[in-house]
């Protein structure tokens, strides 16, 4: 008899999914649960990015404490921290999971293809096609995009566009920002080590982004605000950005109101991180 060389996909029970307080999650999010659709999905993208800021404070304070679920539920709904695309996507494919919903996790590489792979985002598939969910990458996408070549969405008047390519015989997908790639996204198997290794060099690496500045980002109702250890800009649709000097105490503020909750003591820790950083 011949037998399979087929590996099977990695699904929740790979993933440990059970671990997430789904409930909790829904709760925040303010979302009740449906039956899988694209309007389903559209609304859990929507509430998910308007819920959960992109932050990376417990990098900064030096209280990373891994991917692993539970951690990621205290994370971003117990704590509300807020997170990057390691944690955001998680707990969002679980929820899509749990509500019946086909997915796929997806590894990419920010800005450049010779970049790591340290960019993680979910892929669905609804209603015979496939859709791009990137609630993790901060200034991205607030709904889905189908992922095929050439599709386009307009977020607050600017336009999001997919585009396909081959990277050595592998398709990869492209996310434009008015022309500008933010990230591309891979075919490849993603299992969770995959995802432990890539928050481990973004977290602990000398060299990462999030371990040399701060980044708080937070979608609006009109637009998108980010926050930097030095800087506030605010983008509105049909208004030129706003982009205006802060203090360290005035950046600490903002982090807490673009929804960073800090426990006592805390803002004075992260205060004397971004005293460093400056």
């Amino acid at each position: 008899m011949q037998t399979s060389n087929t590996v099977p996909a990695p699904r929740g029970e790979s993933w440990r999914t059970e671990l997430f307080d789904l409930p909790a999650y829904f709760d925040a999010i303010g979302v009740a649960r449906g039956e899988p659709s694209l309007e389903m999905l559209t609304r859990l993208h929507e509430a998910h990015v308007h819920t959960f800021p992109f932050a990376n404070v417990d990098v900064l304070l030096g209280r990373a404490r891994g991917v692993d679920p539970e951690t990621v539920q205290d994370q971003l709904v117990r704590r509300r921290r807020g997170g990057y695309c390691f944690e955001h996507a998680q707990i969002f494919a679980a929820a899509l999971e749990h509500l019946g919903f086909t997915i796929r996790r997806a590894l990419g590489r920010v800005h450049r293809i010779d970049n790591s792979r340290t960019h993680m985002s979910v892929v669905a598939h609804v209603e015979g096609r496939r859709w791009l969910c990137d609630p993790g990458f901060g200034f991205s996408l607030t709904a889905p995009i189908e992922l095929t070549d050439g599709a386009t969405r307009d977020e607050n008047g600017r336009t999001l566009t997919v585009h396909r390519y081959d990277d050595g015989g592998s398709p990869v997908w492209a996310l434009d920002r008015d022309g500008a790639t933010q990230h591309f996204t891979d075919e490849h198997t993603v299992h969770p080590i995959d995802v432990h290794t890539g928050h481990f060099v973004t977290s602990r690496s000398t060299h990462a982004p999030f371990t040399q500045h701060l980044t708080v980002m937070k979608h609006t109702d009109d637009g998108h605000v980010t926050l930097t250890e030095n800087a506030l800009t605010v983008r509105r649709r049909g208004d030129d950005t706003e982009h205006r000097e802060l203090s360290v105490d005035d950046v600490v503020n903002r982090a807490q109101e673009l929804g960073v909750r800090l426990q006592t003591g805390e803002d004075r820790l992260l205060a004397e991180a971004l005293t460093r950083i400056r």
